[in-house]
């Protein structure tokens, strides 16, 4: 079907209107990417010192009554918190996520059960054989992240003192200066000897000893807590500042295709535009010569 002059400017408006759409959305990732990585560099330092106070508790204080335990031989059943992205326009992130989640809970032994955070990945899983318990909604801001965790928190623990769960993972996305982002797992509970000697395996980073004052098994109990905390509070900084890279890098090769497509846009319409008028041109003089003849 052959173009025409006006379906080629409405096609160029369509063009237009849709670069408008990508840069603003290239602005806003790009804007929303900057709280997200300060973030994850601050609560990078600040697990750093919660597993040195959780190095030092441990040192003085056997945790006697602390939910701390001995993986047994049957590990239970696995619930999995599963960070992916609320909206679209961020390449494969969520599918990426997915294939992950999928690939690293297939060889566990147990029963599984998935929280979902974010609606798109929410809507993959459910393509999944793997039982969705749970989803919520992802953050906008770095503030909102708190609200998110204690609901998780209160979900995961809830599910343990029912007995439906015997193990915790998390998974999501980490950025990677390499490759946008990397899908990475955590096991976050139980707390047993497996978690206890990794711990074990970090230096004190001065030559003094530390020393816990007063209560050692409430200070013990308090640095769990935010041990849990942090753990979750930093993969939803790291999933976000992820998904914003992505879709940071996905605006970017859209804005390349749609500038491709315009000026292939414009160069049709001027040679469309240029051959009109040569053939109006062409009508003229034919008829001047015909009118001018013998």
């Amino acid at each position: 079907m052959s173009e025409t002059t006006a379906s080629l400017r409405r096609k160029i408006s369509g063009a237009g209107d849709l670069q408008s759409v990508v840069r603003t959305m290239k602005a806003v990732a790009a804007s929303s990417i900057g709280q997200y990585e300060n973030a994850v560099c601050a609560l990078d330092d600040y697990y750093r010192t919660v597993q040195l106070g959780l190095v030092a508790a441990f040192r003085q204080h056997e945790p006697l009554g602390v939910t701390l335990r001995v993986a047994p031989k049957s590990a239970g059943a696995i619930g999995a918190v599963v960070f992916g992205s609320d909206q679209g326009l961020v390449g494969p992130f969520n599918e990426a996520m997915l294939d992950f989640v999928v690939k690293t809970l297939g060889p566990l032994p147990g029963p599984k059960t998935v929280w979902a955070v974010g609606e798109r990945i929410q809507s993959h899983l459910a393509d999944t054989n793997l039982p969705l318990k749970a989803h919520f909604v992802l953050p906008n801001a770095i503030g909102a992240i708190t609200p998110l965790v204690g609901q998780i928190l209160i979900e995961v623990e809830t599910q343990r003192e029912k007995g439906e769960i015997a193990q915790v993972y998390l998974f999501h996305n980490r950025p990677d200066a390499r490759a946008i982002y990397t899908p990475v797992s955590q096991r976050l509970l139980p707390l047993d000897d497996v978690w206890r000697r990794d711990l074990a395996t970090l230096r004190w980073p001065t030559g003094n000893l530390p020393e816990v004052m007063n209560d050692g098994e409430q200070t013990l109990r308090a640095f769990v807590r935010e041990y849990l905390f942090v753990s979750l509070f930093r993969a939803c900084a790291e999933s976000l500042a992820s998904e914003n890279a992505s879709r940071l890098a996905a605006m970017q090769r859209a804005e390349k295709n749609i500038d491709e497509l315009l000026e292939d846009l414009h160069r049709t319409f001027h040679r469309l535009r240029q051959s009109r008028i040569d053939e109006e041109l062409f009508d003229v003089v034919s008829g001047f010569e015909a009118l001018s003849g013998p």
